[in-house]
């Protein structure tokens, strides 16, 4: 039996070690350094920076004066603003303005500190400490009051970005099955037609499902059912088609830039773990404007803050939808006049040409 020589053994390798497939392997590689950078970067070291915190006082002067305090503390962690009175600080909260308010109680050493854990345990209990240390250094005491707390179900208030997490991965995976099943890029703008269809089926079927799973049935998360249904079909339909739009500019690639742009840039500055007020600058700058950070802060008003705030993130992820939908639409038609473009082949809409056998027909395509 004649064994193979060293010389045809690396012959064997740059037959099967393709460019592309090096450049791929490289791609990942990045991607992956591109994860750790920037989950670490995120929660490494969170610092509260600018908290919006409503001072209310019976006497405006001395609202004023406590707010001008707060926001002198070395760091500027708080954003105080003197309100009117208690109700007002309470409203603050409820439409999403203030994510606490200081009442203070002239007539006494104890005030009061509102706050709403349901926006994320890690924001109240910074502002419990920032605050707390503050009026210490006064000789003042301080009694938190939760007035929008995380459910019982709801371990510190991560249940709405688990479930926004979970919408978003079905959405980029709908695509990408899309892609490995019948080609990364649509044929013509019929084929794109039904994948944005098959998509939007999906995310009501997935919106829809994972409402009841963490309502009704694991008891995680308050709010209404059928809220949370459409922003989790807005979620995975904005996701599915992002994906499906960076396939038709990219091809494979694309489901490698969704990741980027969903898990590792969305994910860790969403607000989950940490509220933006905790998250450093380039993070906390991202987050509302990508997917999981929006259907994240959605989600939580939906849950204890009654939709209040929730208007602006659906817009955001309205906005993905509607650009992705309009991108994946346009590769089709552009593609339908390149010449090669698979119809009606019964092929995958992109797959690679199949090298035959003398006296073979030649590739229809």
């Amino acid at each position: 039996m004649t064994q193979p020589t060293k010389s045809s053994f690396l012959a064997e390798i740059k037959d099967a070690v393709t460019t592309r497939a090096a450049l791929l392997v490289m791609g990942v590689l990045a991607l992956q350094l591109a994860f750790i950078t920037s989950y670490i970067g995120a929660f490494h070291h969170p610092e509260p920076s600018e908290i919006p915190l409503a001072v209310a006082a019976p006497a405006e002067p001395l609202a004023a004066r406590t707010a001008k305090r707060l926001d002198a503390l070395p760091g500027r962690p708080l954003d105080a603003d003197p309100v009117k009175d208690e109700a007002t600080a309470l409203e603050r909260i409820a439409n999403r303005d203030a994510d606490g308010a200081l009442i203070i109680d002239p007539a006494g050493t104890t005030d009061r500190l509102l706050v709403a854990s349901g926006a994320g345990a890690a924001l109240s209990q910074a502002l419990e400490q920032i605050v707390g240390l503050a009026e210490q250094a006064q000789g003042r005491t301080l009694r938190i009051v939760d007035v929008a707390p995380a459910d019982q179900g709801d371990s510190r208030g991560l249940s709405s970005f688990y479930l926004v997490v979970g919408w978003c991965v079905g959405g980029y995976l709908c695509a990408a099955i899309l892609a490995i099943s019948a080609g990364a890029r649509p044929a013509n703008i019929h084929r794109a037609v039904i994948r944005l269809g098959a998509l939007l089926l999906y995310s009501i079927a997935a919106g829809l499902l994972g409402s009841v799973i963490a309502g009704p049935v694991l008891g995680a998360l308050p709010g209404s059912i059928a809220a949370l249904w459409g922003l989790g079909t807005l979620v995975v339909f904005a996701v599915g088609a992002v994906t499906l739009a960076f396939q038709g500019l990219a091809g494979v690639v694309g489901i490698g830039l969704a990741i980027l742009l969903v898990v590792v840039f969305g994910n860790p500055s969403a607000g989950g773990a940490y509220p933006y007020p905790l998250l450093p600058p380039f993070w906390r700058a991202i987050g509302p404007a990508l997917p999981p950070g929006a259907g994240t802060y959605a989600a939580r008003s939906i849950a204890y803050f009654k939709g209040n705030a929730a208007a602006g993130p659906m817009l955001v992820l309205a906005a993905w939808a509607v650009a992705g939908s309009a991108v994946t639409l346009a590769c089709a038609v552009l593609r339908r006049g390149r010449p090669g473009a698979a119809v009606g082949s019964g092929l995958p809409d992109d797959a690679p040409s199949v090298p035959r056998f003398a006296g073979e027909a030649a590739d229809p395509r």
